[in-house]
């Protein structure tokens, strides 16, 4: 399955769920995949339909989590928006291509123990 950005779904295909799009969308960054499980649980919108805040930090936004304090402005001179599954996606990957996991390291005890675990 192939899930590009604006593509279409047939009357006849169910949609991607949010882990299926997200695991496609990294497939060339499993990292990031588990990142999302670990941020989120594969969520960009909570139970009422509003995009996912943090439990922790209310300010950390969607299936990555990203922080609006720190990241908003520059995702959105990116024509990034943090608040739809896409956008939350590829400002994730702008910065993964930056700073690697750093952005993520609140949350190393979980993905980092799944990767250590697969490479073995």
């Amino acid at each position: 399955m192939s899930i590009g950005v604006g593509e279409t779904y047939s009357l006849f295909g169910a949609p991607p769920t949010v882990e299926e799009y997200v695991t496609e969308y990294f497939n060339d960054i499993p990292i990031m995949a588990d990142i999302a499980f670990c941020e989120s649980t594969f969520r960009q919108f909570n139970e009422s339909g509003d995009t996912l805040r943090g439990k922790e930090n209310y300010l950390d936004i969607g299936v990555m989590q990203i922080n609006e304090y720190y990241h908003l402005e520059i995702s959105r001179r990116l024509s990034h928006d943090i608040y739809t599954l896409t956008g939350n996606l590829e400002y994730a990957r702008h910065l993964y291509e930056k700073e690697g996991t750093a952005p993520w390291l609140s949350s190393s005890d979980c993905w980092s123990s799944k990767n250590l675990i697969a490479m073995r």
